[in-house]
């Protein structure tokens, strides 16, 4: 064993005769084991401890005190303040060494060993003091190691502050309110839940803000889209593949069931999973494992499952399009996130927030929304919800305005904004005045604009795509260049 650093022991004992021997026992090795401090009694000791947090490696304590705070109750205390603290226990008790019932009450207490002083042959020395001085060696080498821990999960606990303040859910309104109370309640549970909202509302938002309140924060959080996978290639995606398993299986493939294992699984557009994958989802949800194409075995999986869409799943199971005894599977709990238009009130707070996150992005002085523009923008009926707001900020900042006025307002809302606030639509020149864009830019315009038209008019994604000649994954992939996805 090699130690670099000194370790420094805190001895609590109220005898002065036991002191010297516990003294005598760690002198030969000064060099590595310092006995920084020495207090009589427990209540001492937490207050040195307090005061003197990260300054002690290993605590060598008496097992019965004069008084105060003493034995088990004494060693939660310790470990309350600082839970990398070894603890070693010595007691005069004349016990057993396998009295497991003892070591156990310690150990469940957070002591890390434990030893008798004496049975009265040894008069300077602990009784078996190779074993005592190899304990604390032992000890230093574990709080050694669960400082580390601590650090690296101090790190991720930061990482993931972070990451959460990124995906922060904006907003004032009752309906708002009360989905952060939901999340925060149900983040502390570990069942299956269902969440359902118009596209764009942030259903994904909403499960990676579950996920990372949760206790599985700290593993991986696995977002499926289950409209944007091509049907013949779903169960490999979901669940991988063995090498060899069908032509062209040149090497294994970890499925993202897998990869996800002790994590969270979100799994958008649900309904979107054909039938054959419905039956194989509800094993894993049911058994905990997963069959791997060209495996004989099954795999064992700890996941937790988030489910979100944007259809009615009770018609969708009416209609047998969706297996019944999945659904009441994924719907422990529902959440519903509610359209844009539902919020008004949360409108300006939106606005404001990526009006200042656009802008710090993109190096540029925040504009002043005017009133008449926010007028605009209240009245809009927001048919792709938060998620075409935050693409209409972004238009607005590419306009260099320093000043967002109606006139700028109607123009990034683009080709349909009369029909959405209940206006004709009267010619082209009604909507962008004598605003002339790039044709590059009207085009993206025009497509998103479409793309959420056509949405609004099918049933799903693969309904949509089909509607407009497009294979699901072009369609997916046109949607999230467009930020709709």
């Amino acid at each position: 064993m090699f130690i670099n650093n000194v370790i420094q022991v805190l001895l609590i004992e109220d005898e002065e005769y036991d002191v010297i021997r516990v003294m005598n026992t760690v002198k030969p090795f000064r060099d590595k084991i310092n006995v920084s401090n020495i207090v009589s009694d427990g209540n001492a000791a937490l207050e040195l401890i307090r005061k003197n947090k990260s300054a002690f490696d290993v605590v060598v304590m008496d097992f019965h005190l004069a008084g105060g705070v003493m034995g088990e109750e004494l060693i939660q205390k310790i470990k309350e303040i600082d839970s990398s603290i070894q603890i070693i226990v010595i007691t005069k008790m004349t016990i057993n060494i396998s009295d497991f019932d003892f070591a156990n009450k310690l150990m469940r207490a957070g002591a890390f060993w434990y030893c008798t002083k004496y049975p009265g042959d040894i008069e300077d020395y602990i009784y078996q003091p190779t074993d005592f001085v190899l304990s604390i060696f032992n000890a230093y080498e574990k709080c050694r190691l669960e400082k580390e821990r601590l650090k690296s999960n101090q790190k991720l606990i930061k990482n993931i502050e972070d990451h959460l303040l990124q995906k922060i859910i904006i907003g004032e309104s009752p309906t708002i309110k009360k989905l952060k109370d939901e999340i925060t309640k149900y983040a502390r549970s570990d069942v299956n839940i269902l969440i359902s909202g118009a596209s764009g509302t942030g259903k994904e938002l909403v499960a990676y803000n579950i996920h990372y309140n949760s206790e599985r924060k700290f593993e991986n959080f696995v977002p499926i889209n289950c409209g944007s996978l091509p049907h013949d290639l779903i169960e490999s995606e979901l669940f991988g593949y063995e090498k060899g398993a069908f032509t062209g299986a040149d090497k294994k493939k970890s499925g993202l069931f897998e990869i996800a294992h002790n994590g969270t699984v979100f799994l958008d557009e649900i309904t979107e999973l054909p039938l054959s994958a419905q039956v194989k989802l509800l094993r894993v949800i049911q058994e905990g494992e997963l069959e791997k194409i060209g495996r004989t075995e099954k795999i064992k999986v700890n996941i937790r499952i988030i489910a979100a869409t944007n259809k009615n799943i009770e018609e969708e199971v009416k209609t047998k399009r969706f297996r019944e005894d999945l659904y009441y599977r994924l719907n422990v709990i529902f959440i519903e996130v509610p359209d844009l238009k539902f919020r008004k009130g949360d409108i300006p707070i939106l606005l404001e927030h990526f009006i200042l996150q656009y802008s710090n992005k993109m190096g540029k002085e925040a504009p002043t929304l005017m009133p008449d523009a926010l007028e605009v923008f209240i009245n809009y009926t927001w048919p792709g919800n938060v998620r075409e707001l935050k693409n209409v900020v972004q238009r607005l900042l590419f306009s260099g305005e320093i000043e967002i006025r109606a006139e700028l307002a109607k123009l990034s809302l683009g080709a349909f904004y009369n029909n959405k606030i209940g206006g004709p639509l009267s010619g082209i020149e009604a909507v962008f005045e004598d605003n002339i864009l790039p044709l590059s830019q009207m085009e993206r315009m025009i497509r998103e604009k479409y793309l959420i038209y056509v949405r609004q008019h099918s049933e799903s994604d693969t309904d949509a795509a089909r509607k407009l000649g497009l294979a699901p994954s072009n369609y997916y992939r046109m949607a999230k260049e467009l930020g709709l996805k």
